[in-house]
């Protein structure tokens, strides 16, 4: 839905009780304050916070919220079900999939050698993978790709692509564990000599996880598969 199809009027959907200064059209909602640009598309069901800007030309899908003061670059693609939180800042060349959560003033870079002076060549694209938590003011480099389910420590400084389910903290940031979907850390994963596969429970939701390596010493983790996914 495009920002010219939002009429000015109160907010009355489901779960919004007490919306002040919030305007919908069917199950689109934002704020008076919010600036959302012509040509930027909006799934339904998306709520838009105060101030928040949303550039031309991007894409956001459907239950997804941007919260006070997010920034969202043109020709963006945001998934379904993302949750961006205050000040997360999402510019030019960032992909989101669906469910990924951006913390409160986290940021994406797309210049690797930025001068003010002068226009870059050409951005760097960055790709979020579904199901991806991103912690309070880390920093995202670009040119990477960060993988399923991951999940990025608060004030991380990510530099190089991250793996599904790794757990990264740090500057520059270092994997320090694996993690289910819920988010719990699953205990060490090691496999014997002769293993590729080791399938993981999880203590804290139940599910069970195959690990995929490619490789035994030094291991490389191939593929990650939730096999109790709901």
């Amino acid at each position: 839905m495009k920002l010219n199809d939002i009429e000015r009027r109160p907010a009355t959907g489901e779960g919004f009780k007490f919306q002040p200064g919030m305007h919908s059209r069917g199950n689109v909602y934002v704020h008076e304050t919010a600036r959302v640009e012509e040509s930027a598309v909006l799934g339904d069901g998306t709520i838009v916070w105060a101030m928040a800007y949303v550039m031309g030309s991007s894409r956001i899908g459907a239950r997804c919220m941007l919260g006070q003061g997010v920034h969202v670059g043109t020709l963006v693609t945001i998934g379904n079900g993302c949750s961006i939180q205050n000040g997360a800042q999402v510019f030019t060349g960032v992909t989101l999939e669906d469910d990924v959560f951006l913390g409160p003033h986290c940021t994406f870079t797309n210049v690797l050698t930025p001068r003010a002076f002068q226009r870059a060549p050409r951005l760097k694209r960055t790709l979020v993978k579904r199901g991806v938590s991103i912690g309070a003011n880390a920093t995202v480099l670009c040119g990477i790709t960060i993988g399923e389910y991951a999940m990025i420590g608060a004030g991380a400084v990510v530099t190089k692509n991250v793996r599904p389910h790794a757990l990264v903290v740090g500057n520059p940031a270092k994997e320090t564990a694996l993690v289910c979907r819920c988010g719990q850390r699953f205990p060490h994963i090691s496999h014997a000599p002769t293993e590729t596969t080791v399938v993981a429970p999880c203590a804290a939701c139940g599910q069970r996880t195959r690990f995929n390596f490619s490789q035994l010493w030094p291991y490389d983790l191939d593929r990650v598969e939730p096999l109790d996914a709901p």
